[in-house]
């Protein structure tokens, strides 16, 4: 029988409530991310797998770091097609997500100042889209924005379109960030309606007895103390868009570049897994610098 802690519980019960994340992490965090970066260090060689590894003999440590190759990375940094899809990435991240918190901020508010008994079902409503697969979803939007889909036919209809006119949005980054603003809408909102929900009403009503004007109140009041989920709701869309790829792969044209892309094509397409490895790799980086800036706002909330 463990002796119980000055907390009354058993002392091991605390250490694996601490110690599971932190296993959890390891296991499929770290461990893949390690894989994946001794790869990015490798020589491409026409073999199964298709490249020479390294840290696998029984070698000295100063053979083993021999064995290490930085000429992936080198590659990426002087062929413009990678930091163009890194540069291009971020520029569609950044947009869809301001698009994102244009438009999930307002519903979120609606739903939090929504009488309680309907609150609910809007929450529902919100979450509704998740109940079917994300890619048939995406699926979907080629059968409305194609040129001979349900938006012409529609438009057609209401005699805004002639009858042989179309609406060239298929295979345009337009049709990329109305699947991504379509996809990621509810992670934006969740967190905002969570925010909002918490705030006290009797705060805003004070304010306009002392003769603050609606939407003064709103810059001074509501929107300060719902800025913890405005940053989580930018930060769940923004890392995750940045990415994407399902959704510029079949909604994009040619010209439409991502990181995501780029990286499925040196994997499957070339079949140079060291460089897709370190595109990986370098875009994980790029990451680390949101994903340290939300677990700080998150310790501070």
């Amino acid at each position: 029988m463990p002796a119980p802690s000055a907390a009354g519980g058993p002392t091991w019960t605390k250490w694996l409530v601490v110690a599971a994340p932190y296993l959890w992490l390891l296991v499929f965090f770290l461990a893949p991310f390690f894989i994946i970066a001794k790869i990015s260090l490798s020589m491409t060689a026409i073999a199964m797998p298709p490249y020479v590894p390294v840290f696998d003999s029984l070698s000295s440590l100063g053979e083993k770091l021999g064995e290490l190759s930085f000429e992936n990375y080198l590659w990426l940094a002087d062929d413009p097609l990678y930091w163009r899809s890194y540069l291009s990435s971020l520029r569609i991240a950044f947009i869809s997500t301001a698009m994102l918190l244009l438009i999930g901020y307002p519903i979120a508010y609606a739903m939090a100042r929504a009488p309680k008994s309907v609150r609910p079902t809007l929450l529902m409503l919100v979450i509704l889209p998740f109940w079917t697969s994300f890619l048939i979803r995406v699926y979907a939007w080629i059968g409305i924005l194609k040129p001979e889909g349900l938006l012409t036919v529609a438009l057609q209809a209401l005699g805004l379109l002639g009858p042989t006119e179309q609406v060239q949005i298929m295979n345009t980054e337009t049709a990329v960030f109305i699947g991504i603003v379509y996809s990621y809408l509810p992670f934006m909102i969740l967190p905002l309606y969570a925010a909002l929900e918490k705030l006290d009403g009797t705060l805003l009503e004070a304010a306009s007895d002392l003769g603050c004007p609606p939407m003064k109140a709103f810059w001074v009041i509501t929107w300060p103390l719902s800025l913890p989920g405005v940053i989580a709701g930018c930060f769940l869309c923004f890392i995750p868009i940045m990415g994407e790829f399902v959704i510029p792969d079949l909604l994009g044209g040619s010209d439409t570049l991502m990181i995501g892309k780029t990286l499925w094509n040196e994997f499957f397409s070339n079949r140079d897994w060291p460089v897709s490895s370190a595109v990986a790799v370098v875009l994980l980086l790029i990451l680390v610098v949101p994903i340290m800036i939300f677990q700080n706002v998150q310790r501070k909330v």
